[in-house]
């Protein structure tokens, strides 16, 4: 058997040369307590067929995103290929329009050479619809959101978010409503999954990127990471970052129910030195503790939702070959990924810059093997929970990470800098669209 190469050695590709950028709360506890979340990483009940029943497959999608594709492979097993969906059939269409607005030129490129590391950005986020006929994916370059017809790999609809650069999204728990971040217009827009249209939207802090349903899908959390794109990356110029905050709105009616500055409660917890920038997040199941990674932190936080307030910080290794000039690490994150097990004893962590991933005991808070992989990006559950799926945009594949054992599985090829992995279904048998 091959030996697992030592996490310290540096990403055979893809390391950015010099910088590579991505664009008060004081209600009672008990609000709180009932906006509290369900788990990031979890896939809506509802929106998933009892064993993947009624002619569908589970699958896990791979968001490519300098490649325009997805991949889709198995959710379980050892996460065979299943097929590939194109997510930019209308590129030239999309290409024109842009040339031929000077604005939308520019925002295009400068896309392209901050938080595109000199690529177009074409897939940052994608949920299946509930009866697995179609895929909706939020396209950053594009400043999109588009549904595509698995069968036929054609659009089903396109919607144009405000702005000039869509970003994460999520689904809500009965799989027909999706989220998502224009992060220019400091927007997040509310859509029907099937028909593309506008439920509704609201303000946020600036740059809007994570989304989560909460509370059944009765309330949205959404976390805005402020300014990533310039270079005043010191401690002491962490105040240009902008306005950096959870916004929580009811996802009837997207009005605001509360407001979570990070920014006092790391000071209230004598961390006055980290960003109050957060990054991926994680719930516990019971819906009581909020995980959060933050800007330029090897490592994450642990927030008691009831109390608001922080109460665990978890410092996780550095590697030595990770160099340490903050301008160098992507979207202002050393860290950027988390899921938790569905017993919620186990997180597993994406040590972006660092090139490794662990599986953290959540009890003790003590970190397993750290498994060498390049540049991961995100971090996802199985189908059947058994393993942790990271994405490693330096090497283009997804690894698997047993909850167990915190030991690598196995790890299958994908397509060009692979990002977001979603849980996700296609009708049985499916093998990717037909060719007329």
């Amino acid at each position: 058997m091959t030996p697992t190469p030592s996490p310290h050695s540096p990403s055979p590709r893809h390391r950015p040369s010099r910088r590579a950028r991505g664009i008060g709360g004081c209600a009672a506890a008990l609000v709180l307590a009932a906006t509290a979340a369900v788990p990031a990483s979890a896939v809506p009940a509802s929106a998933v067929p009892a064993s993947a029943g009624g002619g569908l497959n589970e699958v896990l999608f791979v968001g490519n995103n300098w490649d325009g594709t997805a991949d889709v492979i198995e959710s379980t097993g050892d996460y065979a290929k299943v097929g590939r969906i194109n997510v930019i059939p209308d590129r030239k269409e999309r290409m024109r329009e842009i040339h031929l607005n000077p604005v939308r030129l520019a925002f295009f490129l400068g896309i392209r050479h901050t938080v595109g590391e000199g690529h177009d950005q074409y897939v940052d986020d994608m949920y299946s619809t509930p009866d697995g006929s179609a895929v909706v994916v939020s396209r950053p370059s594009f400043a999109d959101v588009v549904s595509i017809d698995v069968a036929t790999g054609k659009l089903n609809w396109r919607f144009p978010v405000s702005g000039f650069r869509s970003d994460h999204m999520a689904v809500s728990p009965d799989g027909r409503r999706v989220a998502v971040s224009a992060s220019t217009s400091n927007t997040v827009h509310v859509l029907d999954i099937v028909t593309g249209k506008e439920a509704g939207s609201f303000d946020t802090g600036d740059k809007p990127h994570e989304n989560v349903f909460t509370d059944g899908g009765r309330y949205i959390w959404n976390m805005s990471i402020g300014e990533v794109n310039n270079d005043l990356d010191a401690p002491w110029l962490d105040w240009t970052k902008g306005d950096r905050r959870i916004t929580v709105v009811d996802a009837d009616t997207f009005e605001q129910v509360k407001v979570i500055d990070m920014r006092e409660r790391l000071d209230a917890f004598g961390r006055e030195d980290l960003s109050d920038s957060v990054r991926p997040v994680a719930f516990t199941p019971d819906e009581s503790r909020l995980y959060f990674q933050v800007s330029f932190f090897n490592g994450f936080l642990e927030y008691d939702v009831a109390a608001d307030e922080i109460t665990r910080i978890k410092e996780l290794p550095k590697n030595p070959d990770t160099d340490e000039d903050r301008a160098t690490w992507v979207n202002d994150s050393r860290h950027h990924g988390m899921s938790m097990n569905p017993r919620g004893t186990k997180l597993c962590v994406a040590g972006t810059m660092d090139d490794y991933a662990t599986v953290v005991d959540r009890g003790t808070l003590e970190e397993g093997p750290l498994v060498a992989v390049s540049k991961p990006y995100w971090a996802t559950v199985s189908g059947d929970g058994r393993h942790c799926v990271v994405s490693e945009s330096g090497s283009d594949q997804v690894t698997a990470i047993d909850f167990a054992t915190g030991r690598k599985v196995a790890s299958v090829p994908v397509g060009d800098h692979p990002q977001r992995v979603r849980v996700g279904h296609v009708p049985a048998g499916w093998t990717g669209p037909s060719a007329g």
